[in-house]
């Protein structure tokens, strides 16, 4: 006997199969909705097979067809004509229905995460959504001759995502915390990984990348995968005794991975089963209505295409308001609230990143969604008080985190050979670097403000301020960052005082978050960003839009929340020979050379734990003025956000610790560390 969902679901495939051979629209809409009805009818089929056993009797080849199915018209030259195109989408359906049934049809795009999980209603939710558009258009054209009115359509695309804004917030929070949804960790624990087919069980995209990677990592000795591993699990651990924090009283870890690492994955359940962790792990949101972007954050395969990421990020304009932010986070407040329990012994994320695919310059389009001015505010409220809400179950002073990277084959046909430079630049000896890291923070105690400048097209040229020190025998600006939570090893980091902190950051081309930046320019007045500017468009509108929705992320600027100083001068070089700077990730670029962050500072909602540095000094330089503000105003006190951008070393003049009485202390001067004690971090600057 069929469940009420099992019912829904076949009633509403049936009526989606009838819709290609009917005419109860006509035109460029019959050719909308007869396309989008052969995906989902696809998608059913899809759905059915798999609850029938198909996967694990299904053929290498057979699986990679089923893959390509669930993607095929967002593939290459494929979505240039795909109604989940918004410029084909306006062409075709013209500008009052264009954009509005692309931002449908992208949603639709989720439904491959859901179908090979089996999460029967999250498919028959969307099924209906369509439905639903599809009866309002033929009803008025049978009835009236005509299209539905657009505010029809929007209502229904609306209360869509409000009526479902609860189960959506439920599924949130259980994935987040709740290490009994356990779809991957049995994927990964039960599959035979020399068996190439599982990776096709996910139901992400699988291109060469996880393919190549699942097998290259199948080609090394268990000696080595224990050794990535034990560099990923062991760097949460020491996140914890590190800042003091009782990893004793926690249960569980969130694990985060590019597809065709599970060998590595597998080890690392291990030995976070032996610290009493019991895995979470979840797919990187599929759905746009659930925060899918570029930036995966769980697990993930191949990206079908980042340009159609790009043109939909903005989809909620369709239905963002007052009313629903009020809605969805009422919602998120009683999932979180059912998941209190799980949620106080979650320890934090542990996260494997991938890099080396080719850098993403986007194009503008006009017919991308576009977020009103108040839809921005709206939506920076909304992430601040979500974020306040998560924080009140997850305790910000009760978890930690650690990231580690590593290459992925289509970096080159040296991938080997840099897969290995990186796991020795993760594994280098932490000690060595913390004695030369004291000595630039020894130094740097001693200044009142710090001098950046960039030397030949670079035109940085940054005054930035330190935190006073009441008692410098005990006290420090600066943490002396080494390899635990953020791997590798190199860097010496503080949140500046932002009134003083002024100048220029510029940058010739830079990569954050996978999006290519060329001649990036900030200017600050008083720690905050007073303008910017870059050069990806020739349209200086573009311009500022790219920078307002990816690195301002809709806020009207950003304070300056870390002043660091790289010191992996290992890393840089290695970037070098291989030429790969352009792949590095922030992750490892940070400590490639000085860097500045946008945003909120390293310490956010976590200021007033004591931190210590190796030597037993406190680190006072936790706030800054925004931060201090969390007290009586906390919507004001975060921004969300935090944004690296190095200088690299062949860009730098000079870094030159300036104190009160104008004495000039050189820490690095035209790209090479000049203060005693530092001699050996240039040792790879000059081929050695």
């Amino acid at each position: 006997m069929m469940t009420m969902i099992e019912e829904r679901f076949e009633l509403a495939a049936e009526r989606i199969g009838q819709i290609p051979g009917q005419a109860e629209t006509e035109g460029a809409f019959r050719d909308y909705f007869a396309e989008t009805a052969e995906y989902l009818s696809v998608m059913a089929e899809e759905y059915r097979w798999i609850a029938g056993g198909g996967l694990q009797a299904a053929s290498l080849q057979e699986l990679e067809r089923h893959n390509e199915i669930c993607f095929i018209d967002l593939l290459g030259r494929n979505y240039e004509t795909s109604f989940a195109n918004p410029a084909w989408a306006r062409q075709r359906l013209g500008e009052t229905f264009g954009g509005l049934l692309s931002a449908v049809a992208a949603e639709l795009r989720s439904l491959p995460a859901f179908v090979y999980e089996q999460r029967l209603e999250e498919v028959t939710i969307r099924l209906e959504l369509f439905l639903e558009i599809y009866c309002a258009f033929a009803e008025s054209w049978q009835e009236e001759g005509s299209l539905p009115r657009e505010s029809g359509i929007r209502d229904i695309f609306y209360w869509f995502a409000s009526d479902y804004a609860e189960p959506m917030a439920r599924n949130s929070a259980a994935e987040t915390v709740d290490w009994t949804r356990d779809f991957a960790v049995r994927l990964i624990e039960e599959s035979d990984l020399s068996d190439i087919r599982y990776l096709f069980y996910y139901g992400e995209y699988i291109a060469d990348d996880q393919w190549k990677l699942a097998e290259y990592l199948n080609g090394l000795e268990q000696e080595k995968i224990q050794k990535i591993a034990d560099a990923y699990t062991e760097g949460f651990r020491k996140g914890f005794e590190v800042a003091g924090k009782p990893l004793e009283r926690k249960k569980s870890v969130n694990i985060r991975y590019p597809l065709g690492f599970e060998r590595v994955v597998r080890a690392a359940i291990q030995n976070f089963r032996a610290m009493g962790l019991k895995p979470v792990i979840y797919r990187a949101s599929s759905s746009f209505l659930q925060g899918r972007r570029g930036y995966k954050n769980g697990y993930f395969g191949a990206p079908v295409n980042l340009q159609f990421d790009y043109d939909h990020e903005n989809d909620k304009a369709f239905y963002l308001d007052k009313k629903y932010i009020n809605r969805k986070l009422e919602c998120c407040q009683s999932a979180w609230e059912e998941y209190r329990e799980q949620a106080a012994l979650h320890a934090g994320p542990a996260v494997i990143e991938a890099f080396g695919e080719q850098p993403f310059e986007p194009v503008s389009k006009p017919e991308r969604a576009q977020l009103s001015a108040e839809q921005q505010k709206l939506s920076v409220e909304y992430q601040s008080r979500h974020s306040a809400l998560v924080n009140r179950y997850i305790n910000p002073e009760e978890r930690s985190f650690t990231i580690i990277a590593f290459p992925l084959p289509q970096i080159g046909e040296d991938f080997p050979a840099i897969f290995e430079e990186i796991l020795k630049i993760n594994t280098l000896d932490y000690k060595t670097y913390e004695t030369i890291q004291q000595r630039i923070i020894d130094a740097l105690d001693q200044a009142a403000w710090v001098r950046v400048r960039g030397r030949g097209e670079n035109r940085t040229d940054m005054k930035v301020m330190l935190h006073p020190l009441s008692d410098p025998e005990k006290e420090t600006n600066f943490e002396n960052c080494v390899a635990d939570v953020n791997i590798p090893v190199g860097e010496v980091f503080t949140s500046p005082q932002l009134a003083g902190t002024n100048g220029t950051l510029h940058v010739t081309q830079v990569y954050l978050n996978g999006m290519k930046y060329t001649d990036l320019e900030l200017a600050f007045e008083d720690g905050k960003i007073a303008s910017c500017s870059c050069k990806n468009f020739p349209d200086e509108a573009e311009n500022r839009k790219l920078l307002q929705d990816n690195l301002l992320f809709h806020h009207d600027t950003l304070p300056i929340g870390e002043f660091a100083i790289g010191t992996n001068t290992t890393a840089y070089m290695a970037a070098k020979r291989f030429d790969i700077n352009d792949k590095l990730p922030i992750l490892i670029a940070e400590k490639t050379g000085p860097h500045f962050a946008v945003g909120d500072t390293c310490y956010s909602y976590e200021e007033d734990r004591m931190t210590y540095n190796p030597d037993g000094k406190a680190i006072i330089a936790r706030d800054n003025e925004i931060s201090a503000l969390r007290h009586e105003d906390p919507a004001r006190a975060y921004f969300n956000c935090h944004t690296d951008i190095t200088i690299p070393y062949d860009e730098l003049g000079e870094v030159t610790a300036v104190t009160a009485d104008g004495r000039e202390i050189g820490i690095i001067r035209d790209g090479f560390f000049v203060l005693d004690g530092t001699e050996e971090l240039n040792v790879p600057l000059y081929g050695g």
